[in-house]
């Protein structure tokens, strides 16, 4: 499913048009993703918990020379399905 199908089973399920539906889900996503720019966690009972994981700087190797290279420290985004959603998928 991509976003254009996620916003039109939204508009269906919840009687929206795709307009409003549309804003709904970007609405959604803007939320999380601001909260993740903030370090903080967006819990969803039942859905899961997305959060911010920090990977810390190490050294790599370039495929193409296989000479040593460092990779820099970054803040990587989490998702942890919650027991809802591992008991509809199972």
């Amino acid at each position: 499913m991509n976003k254009n199908e996620l916003i039109g089973t939204v508009a269906e399920s919840c009687g929206l048009s795709k307009s409003d539906a549309s804003n709904a889900v970007e609405g959604v996503f803007d939320a999380i993703q601001k909260a993740l720019a903030n370090g903080d966690e967006v819990r969803l009972v039942g859905f899961g918990t997305f959060s911010v994981a920090k990977r810390k700087a190490s050294t790599g190797r370039n495929p193409r020379t296989g000479e040593p290279m460092e990779i820099k420290a970054s803040n990587q985004p989490k998702f942890k399905a919650g027991k809802g959603l591992k008991d509809a998928v199972n």
